[in-house]
């Protein structure tokens, strides 16, 4: 499988990249070398291995969660910027 100039532009351009046309024979040198890595490692023999989950046989140490009351808001508020009725106001992220 290889990837076409016209499949690398689409990715560009759903990446928000803007590539010039210099850089479009390294990138797609680029993922040339990145799908024939991952044809290797698809291709690689794993029937026979033992299934290993990790390697150590330690075991997760849950801690109970406890609901503290924090005092000192005005501390945390001090170097904040945009601050509304005691909270943060962010810029929104999700168009």
């Amino acid at each position: 499988m290889s990837v076409s100039e016209k499949e690398l532009l689409h990715i560009a351009d759903l990446s928000s990249l803007e590539l010039k046309e210099e850089e479009i024979q390294d990138y797609l040198e680029n993922f040339q070398e990145i799908i024939d890595f991952s044809n290797v490692i698809n291709n690689a023999p794993v029937e026979d291995l033992d299934i290993t989950i990790g390697i150590n046989e330690s075991k997760n140490r849950f801690r109970k969660d406890e609901v503290k009351e924090f005092e000192d808001t005005a501390a945390l508020l001090f170097n904040g910027q945009g601050i509304q009725q005691n909270m943060y106001k962010l810029p929104k992220v999700v168009q």
